[in-house]
């Protein structure tokens, strides 16, 4: 194969790792690409990560694992990049199962009429009336996210005017998108469990392997995938399997991982890293401009220099960096309570980035990669010469994605 040809394959993979569902008319280049190397791409995945890929003329999906399933740190977003609460994600669910019956057009009008008829239903009861804007607005960010995907293709109007109760919005239903959403491992009508994590954990859990073969591939795949979507994979996360199998094998697993992706390896003390030189495999990126972006690396400083901190001293700290700071970040910064809402943004991303853990009691504990946002005197070293440690230097971008 031609190094342009490598290249292209490169290009195919990436797209999918970045938005694994893509659609003709969002992601037409991509498609081409993916299409024209399935074949070596559907190889690969399978042999490296057991991710499933399926492309058809109009779309390409690749069904991904997540890591771990109570990890809340990459939620899906609204418009604004409000993350999706409880109420949005119940009202996800039954519009999607309303538009597995639905025709193949439907309006907003009659979506929102049978999501309400579904949360009424006697086993659910769900409270949803779609009687207040803030309601109607969940739902319209529901819809959105769902157009985002390809599910819905809009043909007439706007949600802004469902928003203020002046007209509706025409939509055809795409059941090609649809019908590839989900991600699990047996369909949901096998599962018998009857709680919520175990019903998850049935519907997503893979067979336990047999032979030592089949465990050392089962262990590749896993430990793969997790280079893959995670931003640091620390050894202290791994149960003593996953670790041993990883310092043994990690130089192979992550040059293959780099030759079929360009994502470069970080190989530290306290675990790996793959690092996207390009910065496009992120959806959270550090640093990052304006005031959450600055409030979040100045938490990350400050975290940096030491094991843990109580929010009171968090919010303290935010509280007197945006006195400091007030005439370059936005409107509102030093009003009494804003500090909270700076630090739960900026505590947010540090999470999904692998920096800190917000443990139960409202205390964050730095993880060891936050060593790299530390602020040091400056030193003279001599040509050549550099230090170790993952506080080396700021990383270049992370693969950790929401979408699955």
């Amino acid at each position: 194969m031609s190094d342009d040809d490598l290249a292209r394959r490169r290009s195919a993979l990436r797209a999918l790792l970045k938005r694994p569902l893509l659609t003709v008319e969002s992601d037409p280049e991509d498609l081409v690409l993916v299409r024209r190397h399935q074949s070596e791409l559907r190889n690969w995945l399978n042999r490296e990560t057991g991710w499933r890929l399926q492309v058809d003329a109009e779309t390409a999906r690749l069904f991904k694992t997540a890591p771990a399933l109570d990890d809340g740190t990459h939620p899906a977003r609204g418009k604004a990049g409000e993350p999706f609460g409880r109420r949005r994600y119940v009202v996800l669910c039954l519009a999607l199962a309303v538009l597995e019956r639905a025709d193949a057009q439907t309006t907003l009008g009659r979506l929102a009429e049978e999501v309400l008829n579904a949360a009424a239903e006697p086993d659910l009861a769900f409270p949803f009336t779609l009687d207040s804007r803030a309601e109607r607005a969940d739902l319209v960010a529901v819809v959105r996210l769902l157009l985002g995907w390809g599910v819905l293709r809009r043909v007439s109007g706007d949600e802004e005017s469902y928003l203020s109760a002046s007209g509706d919005v025409l939509y055809d239903v795409r059941r090609v998108v649809l019908a590839s959403l989900l991600t699990g491992a047996r369909g949901p009508s096998t599962v018998t469990a009857a709680g919520f994590e175990e019903r998850l954990a049935e519907l997503t859990g893979e067979p336990v392997p047999d032979t030592d073969e089949l465990r050392n591939r089962a262990l590749r795949r896993r430990l793969t995938r997790r280079l893959l979507e995670d931003p640091v994979l620390y050894y202290d996360d791994l149960d003593d399997a996953e670790r041993g199998y990883l310092v043994s094998q990690r130089i192979a697993i992550t040059r293959r991982i780099e030759e079929a992706t360009g994502l470069v390896p970080e190989l530290r003390a306290e675990g790996v890293a793959m690092v996207d030189p390009d910065d496009e495999l992120t959806d959270v990126r550090m640093p990052e401009q304006r005031t959450d972006g600055h409030v979040t690396l100045l938490v990350a400083e400050h975290l940096a220099g030491r094991s843990e901190a109580g929010r009171d001293e968090l919010e303290s700290f935010v509280r007197d960096a945006a006195a400091r700071h007030k005439s370059f970040w936005r409107k509102g910064v030093t009003e009494p309570g804003a500090e909270s809402e700076l630090l739960d943004i900026a505590l947010g991303k540090l999470a999904a980035l692998r920096l800190v853990e917000v443990l139960p009691d409202g205390r964050v504990r730095a993880l060891p990669a936050i060593a790299r946002y530390a602020v040091d005197e400056p030193t003279v070293r001599e040509p050549g010469r550099s230090r170790g440690g993952m506080g080396d230097r700021p990383p270049a971008g992370n693969t950790r994605k929401a979408e699955r």
